[in-house]
């Protein structure tokens, strides 16, 4: 027999049981009791089931229906209720019994399967329990409903209120309501993409102000677009794609979209920007990849700086950050590459779906704007007004923003649009009616509404809200297709024909055919060009048609489904550059199988290894917060006896470091001990050089010198590394910051130690610190150890070095009395600061 099928859904029951007919029973003989409950189990089962109700069972004198299960219809509380309030009038026209009914929504695990009639039950969960303790509270010939059902159905149904009832298993008192009476079906907004453009003539205009402006003025200007879901952001976008096409003068459209992983995909738009114009695919080898960043870089200046900081934005890895402000540096060789860009042509950057981003790409994308002058860039944001809580002050006191926010389209605007999706210029008046009351002015809701006329040819069953509209037209599809929707669902908005091949069982002809008919009733588009290179890709037409089908997903099958979607990314190769989305998969694999009470140990393992790639990548983009977040879920993941536990305790607590400074020093220390405890030197070398620059930040030198010195001491017979020849360096600093005379032998092995090392940027700070202690000390020759740590900053291209390189010299030229010099020193270091948004 094969495993039950099963869904997550929002349902409706409803409970109905006569009131005093249990021991009213008891005085009547069997044969009169069934002619009494025969007749009205008949009534009852004919009203619900003509408001599109399933009875799952009566018992007795009492009976239990759902609405919305096994298929859901878009407005199955309304419904529900409706049939309570058939029911209560029926019985109350009879005189002859009395009533207690309840009605409650919510999700419930359903049996797709199952068969009423065969006595199995089809929904379990907390709503089926708390909608019977409803009709238990409920008056007599009185129907009470939950808050869920209530909200849904408050515009279609008259209520009155109704004290809070106490509910056996509840913690707090249940908020319920007493349905009174129906009324007129409520009107609602639903949504759609890919509609006819109308009503939007000011908004385009806005925005080809903008693209015009930006090449007449040679300047970047940021509009962004702001609205609810299918208001018609996207096809702006799209009509503005349109006019750049048009032009007869060429202008790059680049183009990203962010994920619904909420904070954890770190600066993915702008990693798929780079890599579009690259032409860089998901597929490509890490050869091939650096091979099209390099071609792309050929004509640009500054070339080794750029590929050094966008070499992590494309998945090919880069160096640990080697500054206090790294993440500046980054900001400023991105924005360097994109200036490079629009110097050859006017350029329009697009950043979709900005409310799902991460902060470090709102702070990027303003950071852009705000310091990209001389250039014609245009950046395009469409955003949910979420974006607008996260940041109230978003593209605010800026002369070159604009914020579109997009209104509801007019009534004649919408009977327009109405008349475009239909084909026809004139609908009936009843049917428009509706059409506009349910469409509220939005777009996406128009089509919707309208794609379920075609479907189901009656305009009274349209949905009540979108999720309705969605859940609706998911459980009309044949059993194949919902599947297949199902699977997309997991891998995301965007999927790919292997991946689903992997996941489904079905041939790759068979998937095809099925993808097709998608296509064809508008649940998904196949792209012309796809990242994943001999593989088709496909997107679902809209997000939230993605979110209904994945919230339909049982635990039990996310854990599986999540599974096989993160063993085919793998099988792409070049995880480095997909390991968050990799890290996704795994632990919603892992989270749904513990829920389901599944084995989760084959899971950990990979999940533990897709974390720590993740926050690997997460931190070579100075995604400090994003990084240290990942090496926790990794090292919960990971046993104590594990050999990777010691690199994932180092590397959380070096992310600790850069985003708390001074203040991690109790992070740092519970980590060295931790390291020094397992008996590996380097590591805990690693976390001392840290946490001695914590302490000193924190008015404890002598405790900071200390570790040092017990770290030098550690690694004295190892061999060179950079580990040894960082904990050099920062005893030496922080005793040339005292002015102590052993300063300069330390600064000297210093030197030695990161040049054994072949660390060029520590020998630079090496040589630096020299510098200055000798200086300090008497030896005014030192300004000449500065000049030669100028010298390699310069060549190797360290901004912070070359800085503070100047400064230095500056300060240590003044006190030696060489007038002017100082200053041209101490204005260029702060110059070059400043062009490179260090300073």
């Amino acid at each position: 027999m094969s495993e039950r099928r099963r869904e997550r859904k929002v349902v409706t029951v409803l409970f109905a049981d006569l009131v005093g007919f249990t021991s009213r029973a008891e005085t009547l003989d069997p044969e009169d009791v069934e002619a009494i409950l025969g007749p009205y189990h008949e009534r009852l089962r004919a009203e619900l089931e003509r408001h599109g109700g399933t009875v799952e069972k009566f018992i007795g004198d009492a009976v239990m229906a759902v609405f919305g299960a096994p298929v859901v219809h878009e407005d199955d509380a309304e419904r529900a209720v409706r049939a309570a309030l058939a029911i209560r009038d029926a019985i109350v026209d009879d005189g002859a019994l009395e009533v207690r009914i309840g009605v409650n929504t919510g999700e419930t695990l359903v049996n797709v399967d199952a068969r009423p009639e065969a006595g199995q039950g089809m929904v379990s969960g907390d709503v089926v329990n708390t909608g019977a303790r409803l009709q238990s509270a409920a008056p007599q010939n009185g129907v009470l409903v939950g808050e869920s059902t209530f909200r849904a159905t408050r515009q279609a149904i008259d209520y009155r209120e109704h004290d809070p009832i106490d509910a056996k298993g509840k913690a707090e008192p249940v908020p319920v309501w007493e349905a009174v009476q129906a009324r007129s079906r409520v009107d609602v907004e639903v949504q759609q993409p890919r509609a006819p453009l109308v009503g939007r003539d000011r908004e385009l205009d806005a925005l080809v102000a903008a693209l015009e402006r930006m090449r007449s003025e040679t300047t970047t200007q940021l509009v962004t677009l702001v609205g609810a879901p299918g208001i018609g952001k996207s096809r702006l976008v799209y009509e503005l794609y349109r006019v750049v096409e048009s032009d007869p003068e060429l202008v790059w459209w680049r183009h990203g979209r962010s994920l619904p992983y909420g904070e954890g995909i770190s600066f993915w738009a702008l990693g798929q920007i780079v890599k579009t114009h690259a032409g860089i695919l998901e597929t490509d080898p890490p050869d091939v990849a650096a091979a099209k960043l390099e071609a792309a870089l050929v004509p640009m200046d500054d070339a080794d700086r750029l590929r050094a900081h966008l070499r992590p934005l494309v998945g090919l890895g880069g160096d640990a950050p080697s500054s206090a402000d790294a993440r500046g540096e980054a900001f400023a060789a991105w924005r360097h590459f994109f200036e490079n860009l629009a110097e050859q042509h006017p350029l329009v950057l697009v950043f979709e779906d900005l409310h799902w981003a991460d902060d470090g790409l709102l702070d990027f994308v303003d950071h852009l704007v705000d310091w990209a002058t001389g250039v014609p860039i245009l950046v395009v944001a469409s955003t949910r007004p979420e974006l607008l809580e996260r940041r109230p002050n978003w593209g605010g006191g800026k002369r070159n923003t604009a914020t579109i926010s997009l209104s509801p389209l007019a009534e004649e605007d919408t009977a327009r649009l109405l008349s475009a999706l239909v084909d026809r210029s004139v609908l009936p008046v009843e049917q428009q009616r509706a059409l506009l009351q349910r469409a509220g002015g939005n777009p996406l809701y128009a089509e919707e509404f309208v794609r379920m006329l075609a479907e189901r040819g009656d305009h009274e069953q349209l949905p009540e809200t979108l999720q309705g509209v969605i859940d609706a037209r998911l459980d009309i599809l044949p059993r194949e297709e919902k599947s297949l929707l199902h699977n997309a669902a997991v891998l995301g908005k965007v999927f790919w024909l292997g991946a689903l091949e992997s996941m489904n069982g079905a041939t790759r002809r068979e998937l095809e055919e099925r993808l097709h008919m998608l296509a064809r009733k508008e649940f998904v588009r196949r792209e012309r060009r796809s990242s994943v290179e001999g593989d088709e890709e496909y997107t679902f037409m809209h997000v939230l048609v993605r979110d209904a089908a994945y919230s339909q997903i049982a635990r039990a099958d996310r854990a599986e489904k999540h599974a096989r979607a993160a063993q085919w990314i793998e099988a792409l190769g070049r995880t480095e550059d997909i390991a968050e989305m990799l890290a996704y998969h795994y632990l919603q694999a892992l989270e749904n199988a513990r829920a389901s009470r599944r084995d989760t140990a084959p899971l950990e393992r990979p999940a533990s290894r897709a974390l720590t790639e993740a926050g690997d990548r997460a931190i070579a983009l100075s995604a400090h917060t994003t990084a240290r977040a990942y090496y926790e879920q990794a090292l919960e993941l990971c046993g104590r006896d594990d050999p990777e536990r010691n690199r994932l305790t180092s590397q959380h607590a070096i992310a600790t470091f850069w985003i708390r400074g001074a203040e991690a020093a109790a992070t740092l220390e519970r980590a060295h001990e931790e390291l020094s405890g397992r008996g590996d030197a380097t590591a805990a070398a690693e976390i001392a050089g840290l946490l001695a620059w914590s302490l000193w930040q924190r008015g404890e030198p002598a405790r900071a010198v200390e570790i040092l010195r017990a770290a030098v001491a550690a690694l004295e017979d190892a061999p060179p590394s950079r580990a040894k020849a960082a904990v050099m360096f920062e005893l030496a600093r922080i005793r040339s910051t005292a002015a102590e005379r052993d300063a300069v032998g330390l600064a000297r092995a210093a030197v030695e130690a990161a040049r054994a090392a072949g660390a060029r940027d520590l020998e630079a700070r090496a040589l630096n610190t020299l510098g200055v202690a000798r200086f300090y000390l008497g030896e005014r020759d030192g300004a000449h150890d500065i000049e030669r740590s100028l010298a390699l900053a310069e060549e190797i291209g360290s901004v912070v070095d070359v800085t503070r390189g100047y400064l230095n010299l500056a300060s240590v030229t003044s006190r030696a009395l060489v007038p002017g010099r100082e200053n041209g020193m101490g204005d260029h270091g702060r110059s070059l600061g400043r062009r490179r948004a260090i300073c």
